[in-house]
């Protein structure tokens, strides 16, 4: 098992998601995308079920969130049990570049920190558009270079952070496959990555009880699982931030309407 393989499998298991940007980038992707009560949205890569009932609580819409690995999938439905939505919000298994679900269904599809992973971007991109209906949305919340070229030392960091042979996107790499998917109007709002709200996104992104729950989690997997004491060691020993990182990456939020 890589490391990419490692970390989304325990990240499951602990039940702990972040997309960079955090609440505040969701909630921007929501407007753009023209949220509200009415709107069927589609979160692909929903992890831990977060914004999914993020979106149903202060919206007031229906979403279906999918996730590649069946923990994610559990973790999400237990969240939104606890949560009271439950009638607003359902989750499947399944894979951004072959999503099981009709053409034209959804008014709104969107993605935060997913479509970097897939190995053949295109391809999940246009399954987005199929699903999502004419005159709907598709909006990304994505890691991008906001400066290139970065510094070797950037696009290694880059490289193990975010998984093996995985390369963030400049603005006009995401723009251009936005537009071979067949998406019109293309909108794009690149920032810089922000260290100190980074640190700070989770406790806001789940609230003290939730993270206190992940943390009990996480410690029952570390010293009850040797293989997740080797991860953590291995990514302690390469997880320095280089310098610069914040002159020369961060995300954008790219829409496009079908």
């Amino acid at each position: 098992m890589d490391q990419r393989e490692s970390f989304f499998d325990f990240a499951a298991q602990v039940g702990l998601t972040k997309h960079i940007g955090g609440v505040k980038a969701t909630q921007k992707l929501a407007e753009l995308c023209h949220i509200g009560k009415d709107t069927y949205v589609l979160d692909v890569g929903c992890g831990a079920g977060i914004t999914p009932c993020l979106l149903a609580k202060q919206y007031g819409c229906r979403v279906m969130g999918v996730d590649i690995r069946e923990g994610m999938v559990e973790r999400s439905r237990q969240w939104a049990k606890k949560a009271g939505l439950s009638h607003m919000v359902d989750f499947k298994v399944a894979d951004a570049q072959e999503l099981p679900f009709a053409n034209d269904l959804f008014d709104v599809v969107m993605t935060e920190s997913v479509t970097v992973f897939p190995p053949d971007k295109q391809k999940a991109v246009n399954e987005y558009t199929r699903v999502v209906k004419p005159g709907g949305f598709v909006g990304l919340n994505e890691s991008t270079w906001i400066n290139y070229p970065p510094p070797p030392e950037l696009i290694e960091w880059a490289a193990k952070d975010l998984g093996a042979n995985v390369y963030p996107l400049t603005e006009n790499d995401w723009k251009e496959v936005l537009k071979k998917a067949g998406l019109r109007e293309v909108s794009v709002k690149t920032y810089r990555i922000n260290l100190q709200e980074e640190s700070g996104g989770l406790l806001k992104r789940y609230g003290w009880g939730g993270m206190l729950s992940v943390m009990g989690r996480m410690l029952k997997l570390y010293y009850g699982n040797p293989a997740y004491r080797k991860f953590v060691k291995e990514i302690r020993q390469e997880g320095v931030i280089p310098a610069h990182l914040e002159e020369y990456f961060g995300y954008g939020i790219y829409i496009g309407n079908k």
